[in-house]
């Protein structure tokens, strides 16, 4: 892709797309053309495995355990498809071209020199790609049940790859024993943070990773470790700045239900996990994130309540959110946002809401500094 650099007065150049690109996207707001949108085709539960007690509800332990390998409740999967064919008509009302991945089977075992196992899902493309300007990247994921996961969005990649985008992937994890810490142990919710992954090698998650245009947050966790973000911070250079912050979160995987900058000037926070707002955003609105009400007889396989925060920019003002979560509908509009709901809680049972289920290919915007 060609592109141009625009002296702005600031420090650094505003980067222009000359040429429209298939990959493109430097912000969680520009305003949205192209997004990929999960699928829960094929759902299984994963092999009961290390790393996950570290990030399942506790009241899920015994569920996981006892349903390892089988798919997932068929009526759980239709009412969870029904929502997403409800979000995809929405996003094309808003005029946003959808793509989706190829159901790919889910309960074929594979192996490694060292271990087997069998898949879960492609339902969270933010978790195993990430978009960095014209660049799609493979993560090097750390749940040995989600290692082919990508293969679900190969035929995409490969036609971004054909249009002029460029494709990477993370180093392949081999996934050893030595990769989790085999003595963890829950610190409980006050308890000093302690996450299951090691340094053996990198892994990360790409949605322990939000981009601000040229400064991207990031936060350590049960799949991503400093290895990763070291890897990441390398592979895209010097025209990034990582910022890496640690929040008061005693089970963290994923940043954007903690953490959701929403617009130039304004993030989203969770109150419970952000006690202390970073000095990086020193002057912007802070939103308080209303408390969750989803029902305790809703079943949250592998995410909390908090999961409300997980919503979907189209721009600066247009936001996706969950239909019956009316107090964040009448927060986001107190602060000039236009809230559109959509309903989406049968699909928050598989551990994700709006952001988690896309991955933002294309946004029309420049790579700038917001900070």
């Amino acid at each position: 892709m060609t592109v141009e650099a625009v002296e702005t007065g600031g420090s650094r150049p505003v980067v222009e797309n000359r040429r429209t690109s298939p990959v493109w996207c430097h912000t969680e707001w520009d305003p949205l053309e192209e997004v990929i949108v999960g699928i829960v085709d094929e759902a299984h539960f994963p092999p009961w495995h290390a790393a996950l007690p570290p990030v399942l509800p506790a009241d899920q332990h015994d569920t996981f355990r006892r349903d390892a390998g089988k798919p997932f409740p068929p009526e759980a999967v239709a009412a969870a498809n029904q929502e997403l064919d409800e979000f995809v008509h929405i996003l094309e009302s808003e005029g946003v071209t959808v793509r989706r991945p190829e159901p790919i089977p889910q309960n074929v075992p594979y192996r490694t020199l060292d271990w087997s196992s069998t898949g879960m899902y492609a339902a969270m493309p933010r978790d195993v790609l990430l978009v960095v300007g014209d660049e799609i990247i493979e993560c090097p994921t750390a749940w040995r049940s989600r290692y082919y996961e990508t293969l679900a969005y190969r035929p995409l990649l490969k036609e971004y790859f054909r249009g002029g985008a460029r494709w990477s992937a993370g180093p392949k994890p081999e996934l050893k024993d030595e990769q989790y810490d085999s003595t963890w142990a829950d610190p409980g919710e006050d308890g000093p943070r302690r996450l299951v992954v090691t340094e053996f090698e990198p892994t990360f998650d790409a949605a322990d990773f939000t981009r601000c245009g040229r400064d991207i947050i990031a936060q350590m966790s049960n799949v991503t470790n400093a290895f990763g973000i070291e890897w990441l911070s390398r592979h895209l250079g010097d025209d990034y700045r990582i910022h890496v912050f640690e929040f008061d979160d005693a089970h963290p995987m994923h940043i954007d239900a903690t953490l959701v900058p929403m617009a130039p000037g304004k993030v989203l926070i969770n109150p419970e996990r952000v006690r202390r707002v970073p000095d990086l955003f020193k002057g912007w609105d802070v939103i308080h994130a209303p408390k969750p009400i989803i029902p305790d007889s809703h079943p949250l396989y592998m995410t909390s309540k908090w999961i409300n925060m997980n919503i979907l920019m189209l721009d600066e003002e247009r936001v996706v959110v969950e239909r019956q979560d009316e107090p964040m509908i009448s927060l986001l509009k107190n602060f000039g946002f236009t809230p559109i709901p959509c309903n989406f809680r049968n699909f928050n049972s598989f551990g994700g809401s709006f952001h988690c289920a896309t991955l933002d290919v294309r946004r029309r915007g420049a790579l700038r500094s917001y900070f």
